[in-house]
């Protein structure tokens, strides 16, 4: 039996599975594995990487900083989010991610991606957080129409969000019996059908079109599994964290405030589930 931390996406709503983290850092809480998606695997890597503070930290100092996030960056450089300043700058010089912490932590950690080509999720275990690794956490947060694909290997990527934003199952595969799962939507969420299809229908269409398929469908398989982990939740087979109420920060915000303000709950949502997750860890 393997316990593991199962982390949302959600682009900058990530700070409230930010403040989750840093509460289960503070309180010394391990797990035997991660995955995170999307924003979940770009602010979620902190726990392996054991920077305390780290994602709320850059989030709210550079929120406003066209760099790293703004129609400007779009225009210019064909990703809403900077890659350049994100995965370089920032990455490497600007707020330094602990690559040498995240390769010595014994925690596994994983990212999910959707391949273009075959519209599946593929996951990818990171290592040591160095230059292949930021590449496919950046495939995984790399916002369809947004962003521009991301190669590896010869192959297109794009957000993991759009497949399995929340991948319980692939987890259980693994291997992981007793998991926490951060949400960063509140209780009774359903997602609707995609508002940027046309949008989807113009850039992936002809190329993609088992990619398009599946942002066409992406609702469907999330709702499902948002009721398969109310079925888990109910049987205690999980813990889950989620916000209190639907947060105030959106996909993209420059408003540190409010990022703050995202984080905070996420605090103590976590602190109010410490004893829940001690005791299914325990249990391992």
């Amino acid at each position: 039996m393997r316990s593991g931390l199962i982390m949302e996406g959600g682009g900058m709503t990530g700070v409230f599975t930010a403040g989750v983290i840093d509460v289960l850092m503070r309180n010394n809480i391990k797990f035997d594995g991660a995955i995170g998606v999307s924003a979940g695997g770009i602010f979620g890597s902190n726990i392996k990487s054991g920077q305390i503070g780290r994602a709320i930290r850059f989030n709210k100092k550079y929120c406003q900083d066209p760099r790293y996030c703004s129609v400007r960056s779009f225009l210019f450089t064909g990703d809403i989010f900077g890659a350049d300043f994100c995965y370089r700058q920032l990455t490497y010089e600007l707020d330094p991610f602990d690559h040498k912490e995240f390769e010595n932590d014994p925690m596994e950690f994983w990212c999910a991606a959707t391949e273009l080509e075959t519209g599946k999720a593929v996951y990818h275990r990171c290592r040591n957080g160095l230059l292949e690794d930021i590449t496919w956490l950046r495939a995984s947060a790399s916002v369809p129409v947004l962003s521009r694909r991301v190669e590896i290997y010869d192959k297109s990527y794009l957000d993991g969000g759009i497949t399995d934003s929340i991948p319980i199952r692939f987890f259980e595969k693994q291997g992981y019996t007793h998991n926490v799962i951060i949400l960063t939507k509140p209780y009774g969420y359903q997602m609707r059908p995609a508002n940027y299809m046309f949008w989807a229908k113009l850039w992936y269409q002809k190329k993609y079109p088992l990619f398009l398929g599946a942002i066409r469908h992406r609702h469907i398989i999330y709702n499902r599994t948002m009721d398969y982990i109310k079925q888990k939740e109910r049987a205690g087979e999980v813990v889950v964290v989620r916000p209190s109420h639907q947060c105030e920060a959106g996909l993209i915000e420059h408003d540190p405030a409010l990022l703050q303000k995202t984080y905070n709950d996420g605090v103590r949502q976590c602190e109010l589930a410490l004893d829940k997750i001690k005791k299914l860890l325990s249990e391992t």
